[in-house]
């Protein structure tokens, strides 16, 4: 079937006379809040270069991951599917049951299946030069990046943190692939950039599409030590305290500012389209040294929670020409929607028999209408490692319900109560019906995996 797809792209040759086609820089970031950037409200943090991007594009405030957690989202970004479509939904290998659950859950995939059309595949097949470089995370031998569509793969592999953030880049004898050499101490955010600037440098005579998926700023939490003393001599905000996780966020924003600055010396700017976004939210429990590593407020919860801190994430998008500067939109957004909305940038139209579960958001980006789709949606049938419990979300319009498969069903009105403290269910118990039939009938259309009873589940006993 995926032959046939991109036999059915290649169908469609790039014309002679045509344009050249727009690059593509899609900067994915690992764990990043949604209020750890200074354009989305952190006085702390600094992030001045992507700060300059949100000033020449459209930010995006209500844009959100498929998933509280990492994998499943790079899924959907890849193939414009929802992880429960994919029967991807937990990150990779993914967290073992615990005889303290309720519930147990589904035997998941443990790659990206080789069958599925990925965004690089189908842009490759007209034309564009494809380059992943970071973090993979969707599985190992036999389902690398250069089997979904990529030209060139650097760090990516099944793991989902770093095997060092310092030079050498291994671990137990094993490197990152493409990093063996390098020079000592080298910060792994600055070589990743290296990279990704070779590449554009090497393909600047031809469409390209880069994929810059950072391990920053993913645990275990390691920086600069000339960033991170900067960011302790700084007054913390009511929010953002973490010097540590400041100085990485300071690569991060580093990168940015090198690739904005190789476009433009290139003479590439004005063609290239950049995407800024991040996996899931910011990690604000305790999960290893020097955590938590932010916080989401006023958003509630983050990273491996249903609640918006899990999945309300920046989104920033910049195509010349087309994006007003400084412009801002409050439409919901979700990942499954970049791969349909970077296919019509190039020009790509799906091809028949093709499912895609996102939608366009060109319309937003051109200021020239409303999406054509009514809800969004979430399923999480897992405990999370940060303590957030199995569940499926929708939002429609600014309503949001989460059910939690224990037994429990909660709806907020997102856009009045953005930090979700005032449950609307018995208030409101028609339309929390209504969503959840909604939510309901959705899962058996993508054939939603669902838990199972846990036949070792045991009440803890009454405390004295």
């Amino acid at each position: 079937m995926k032959l046939l797809l991109i036999c059915s792209l290649l169908a469609f040759p790039l014309g002679a006379a045509e344009p050249r086609l727009p690059n593509i820089i899609f900067i994915l970031i690992d764990d990043m809040g949604w209020t750890d950037l200074g354009c989305f409200g952190s006085t702390f943090y600094k992030t001045p270069h992507i700060d300059k991007l949100a000033a020449s594009g459209m930010k995006f405030t209500d844009a959100y991951a498929a998933c509280p957690v990492c994998s499943p989202t790079r899924a959907s970004i890849l193939t414009g599917k929802y992880p429960a479509r994919l029967h991807l939904t937990d990150w990779l290998p993914g967290r073992r049951d615990m005889p303290s659950q309720k519930l147990l859950r589904p035997q998941i995939r443990q790659e990206l299946a080789l069958e599925e059309l990925t965004l690089a595949e189908a842009l490759k097949a007209k034309g564009y030069a494809t380059a992943h470089v970071g973090k993979w995370h969707l599985g190992g031998r036999g389902f690398e990046p250069q089997k979904q569509g990529f030209d060139l793969n650097v760090a990516g592999d099944h793991t989902g943190t770093p095997l060092s953030y310092f030079h050498p880049f291994q671990r137990d004898g094993r490197f990152m692939p493409g990093l063996e050499r390098g020079e000592e101490g080298e910060y792994l955010t600055d070589r990743l950039t290296a990279e990704a600037e070779r590449f554009i440098e090497q393909n600047k005579a031809q469409p390209f599409f880069l994929y810059l998926a950072h391990y920053g700023v993913h645990i275990p939490l390691r920086a600069k030590a000339e960033l991170t003393a900067k960011f302790h001599t700084l007054s913390a905000s009511a929010t953002h305290s973490n010097a540590i996780y400041a100085a990485m966020i300071a690569s991060v924003d580093e990168s940015v500012g090198r690739l904005l600055k190789k476009l433009d010396d290139l003479k590439l700017a004005e063609n290239t389209v950049v995407v800024f976004t991040t996996d899931n939210g910011g990690l604000s429990v305790k999960e290893g040294p020097n955590t938590p590593a932010t916080s989401n407020s006023p958003l509630r919860a983050g990273k491996g929670y249903l609640y918006e801190g899990g999945i309300r994430v920046p989104l920033i998008v910049r195509w010349p020409g087309v994006t007003k500067h400084g412009s801002a939109c409050r439409t919901p957004v979700s990942s499954v929607d970049y791969y349909p909305t970077l296919l019509e940038i190039a020009g790509v139209k799906p091809v028949q028999g093709q499912l895609i579960d996102g939608v366009s958001v060109a319309p937003l980006l051109r200021q020239a209408g409303e999406l054509k789709r009514d809800a969004l949606f979430w399923h999480y049938p897992h405990y999370s490692n940060q303590g957030g419990r199995p569940g499926s979300a929708i939002r429609e319009g600014d309503f949001k319900l989460i059910e939690f498969f224990e037994g429990r069903q909660e709806l907020y009105d997102v856009r009045e109560d953005i930090g979700e403290q005032n449950d609307l269910a018995r208030q409101f118990p028609d339309k929390a019906a209504a969503l959840h039939k909604k939510l309901s009938d959705w899962r058996r259309q993508v054939n939603a995996q669902m838990m199972a009873p846990n036949p070792d589940y045991k009440l803890a006993p009454p405390q004295p």
